[in-house]
């Protein structure tokens, strides 16, 4: 008897312990954005856990130029709480260009629903969705992600294509290579997903993300604490 309560109780520490991107030893992600092979900004995530309680919160900023003259940018800050492994809170400001967006969403216990007041949707989500952040790999899980700029949901496919070799900042890593897309096929191009991702299975955690849209963008992860 003793033997099979150990073999469970070890299950349940690896399952928590796999639960997030392996952050509950992670104080801080920091992001470079990448457009046409130029820095072009950053993204930076920083985490703080107390018991079962862990709180992330993002700095987002970058700027498209041309000729000396800012054509496309972001600036963008989001505070999103899990317990017990759960999201139960998101909150996000963000001024694409001029014009802001924002979401506001709770779950809510008795629905059992997450509850979205966003700049471009206000109603209810399922608790399977995921904040589209690339902190999180259960990103690479999930049927569903809620836009962390205006709040909506778009429903997605992930595929897994194979082990690749990358180097990134002078370091080599053995990787995960996955696509994920909008589902629905007929959206138009600028409301599709259309991303590469590369994850490191040893932390959970995503080194690369890469698409194109107007140009050919790239997240990557430059430092880890």
């Amino acid at each position: 008897m003793n033997k099979y309560i150990y073999i469970l109780l070890l299950i349940i520490f690896v399952f928590k312990a796999y639960s997030y991107a392996d952050s509950n030893d992670i104080k801080k992600i920091e992001m470079e954005v990448f457009r046409n092979g130029e820095v072009i900004g950053y993204s930076n995530y920083f985490f703080d856990q107390k018991d079962n309680i862990i709180i992330i919160k993002n700095n987002t900023k970058f700027k498209v130029e041309l000729f000396g003259v800012s054509v496309f940018s972001i600036s963008s800050e989001t505070v999103e709480t899990y317990e017990n492994d759960e999201l139960i809170y998101f909150k996000s400001n963000t001024f694409q260009n001029d014009k802001e967006k924002y979401v506001n969403l709770n779950y809510d216990q008795s629905l059992k629903k997450l509850i979205i007041d966003g700049s471009s949707y206000k109603g209810e989500a399922s608790i399977d969705c995921i904040i589209g952040n690339w902190w999180n790999h259960k990103i690479l899980k999930t049927n569903c992600q809620i836009s962390p700029l205006s709040g909506s949901i778009k429903d997605q496919i992930v595929t897994f294509l194979g082990k690749e070799n990358i180097s990134l900042y002078g370091k080599n890593y053995l990787v995960h290579h996955y696509k994920l897309k909008s589902k629905d096929e007929n959206m138009p191009d600028n409301k599709k997903l259309d991303f590469d991702i590369w994850l490191n299975s040893e932390n959970n955690l995503i080194l690369k993300v890469a698409y194109s849209k107007m140009g050919d963008w790239e997240y990557r992860l430059k430092n880890f604490e």
